[in-house]
């Protein structure tokens, strides 16, 4: 019974300063940022998770949250990485003058944006927001409405994003895989020949709000400069960038994201009578692609593929994993993805799961952003994915793990997956009262 109560008082206090963190990061009232001091605009794919967790408490919140995002989509569809509502921020690099979104025809006119994009979790989110609601004819006319703004992203991807017509959309930038530094970029990123020259000046400010040795390099910064150079010089169009642009990738998490969404796309269009013939061809192709292209036996999961230089980027990383939640893979390889989830879990060394790269690789840093730390919005991927295929003890751990991370540590953007080394710790790592961390933390007490 103590340990009841006990339980229940933290839950309650998780949850008051969850719905708390959400409501102070809303800007105008109608939108959010991640981090008030680290990104002070909109984000594409944290408000996705930011509206669910909206949808547990403010349903009219969490519709502005889609609504203010989307008022950044271009007319050909497209949704930005980042959607600059507030021009008025200084100490953000790169913001709204350097992007010149302003100068693209195709580009929405009324909120300057970045030029690139980021995985889209938008179906799935308003999908599931559904399913909490399903006889609220509010959820049921906001979804009527908003049906097609998601139906032209998603045909954005396939007819601007397919060079090889196979199902699988590229991604041109590391931050358009959501994984901005992971160590699946860098061989990839030291075969590009650039010097100062070759970009324009500029100064970063998130190695000063934030702990450097916790953030990119200076290299990978420069890196991600130059492949924005090239965005611009193409005007942001993706079949001419994919024919120069030295970083091609058709990564496992974008894809799988696509894939579930064009799925909760589908299902959504047959409840309330849009005709989803188009992106039902357009999923069957991409799950088939994705399964026959991306698996690699000699990992034991899915890999990237770099069509600039022909091969897989062979590493263990997590956005393999997150075609569980998407239904990729059939019952042995899913068995196989959550044998090795299982693995790190069961480690003597005490890793907490599920960390974002493969912890016995030499590249492997428990705190520098994408090459090693728990990512919250991953964890909540990897959950629903493992109960897609009955693993329902392994999506417990992934739950609670976080949860006690969270309760422990705070809600910071990303966290230590060493065990022993988090128990010592009085933080997390990256911003603090973060909104995707608040919005996971929500969902998964709910569930």
């Amino acid at each position: 019974m103590n340990n009841l109560k006990k339980i229940t008082s933290q839950f309650s206090r998780l949850r008051k300063e969850a719905v708390q963190i959400l409501n102070d990061n809303t800007w105008e009232g109608r939108y959010s940022v991640p981090s008030i001091n680290l990104y002070p605009y909109q984000w594409n794919w944290d408000s996705g998770f930011v509206a669910l967790g909206f949808a547990h408490f403010d349903l009219k919140r969490a519709f502005l949250e889609f609504e203010s995002l989307f008022e950044g989509q271009w007319e050909n569809g497209m949704l930005p990485h980042i959607v600059f509502h507030s021009k008025k921020r200084e100490g953000y690099f790169p913001g709204p003058k350097y992007w010149e979104s302003s100068t693209i025809e195709r580009a929405n006119k009324k909120v300057e944006t970045s030029g690139i994009t980021q995985p889209p979790v938008h179906a799935f989110m308003l999908e599931r927001i559904y399913q909490m609601n399903p006889n609220n004819q509010e959820v049921k006319d906001f979804i009527k409405s908003f049906f097609p703004k998601l139906m032209k992203l998603h045909k954005y991807y396939y007819e601007h994003r397919d060079p090889e017509n196979e199902g699988l959309i590229y991604i041109y930038h590391p931050w358009a895989s959501g994984r901005d530094n992971s160590p699946l970029w860098d061989d990839l990123v030291k075969t590009i020949p650039i010097t100062k020259d070759d970009i324009p000046p500029y100064k970063r400010y998130d190695n000063l709000k934030a702990d450097p040795s916790e953030r990119p390099s200076d290299r990978d910064y420069d890196i991600y400069v130059y492949l924005m150079e090239l965005g611009k010089k193409h005007k942001y169009k993706g079949i001419e960038i994919a024919k120069e642009s030295p970083f091609v990738v058709q990564d496992t998490l974008y894809n799988a994201v696509l894939i579930k969404s064009n799925e909760a796309l589908i299902n959504l269009g047959r409840e309330f009578g849009f005709d989803v013939t188009e992106i039902e061809a357009f999923n069957a192709l991409s799950k088939k692609s994705f399964d026959e292209k991306l698996w690699l036996d000699e990992l034991g999961m899915y890999a990237p593929y770099d069509l600039r230089n022909k091969k897989h980027i062979k590493m263990k990383e997590i956005g393999s994993f997150v075609s569980l939640y998407a239904g990729i893979p059939n019952q042995e390889r899913a068995d196989q993805l959550i044998d090795y989830i299982d693995f790190l879990g069961e480690r003597e060394d005490g890793y907490r799961i599920m960390p974002s790269f493969d912890p016995d690789h030499w590249i492997f840093n428990p705190k520098k952003y994408w090459k090693g730390p728990i990512w919250p919005q991953m964890n909540w991927l990897l959950y629903q994915g493992c109960k897609n295929y009955g693993h329902h003890g392994t999506a417990n751990i992934l739950k609670w793990d976080f949860l006690e991370l969270v309760n422990n540590l705070g809600f910071h953007e990303y966290f230590d997956p060493r065990r022993a080394v988090a128990d010592t710790l009085e933080k997390g790592y990256g911003g603090d009262r973060f909104s995707w961390t608040a919005a996971v933390v929500l969902d998964l007490m709910a569930d």
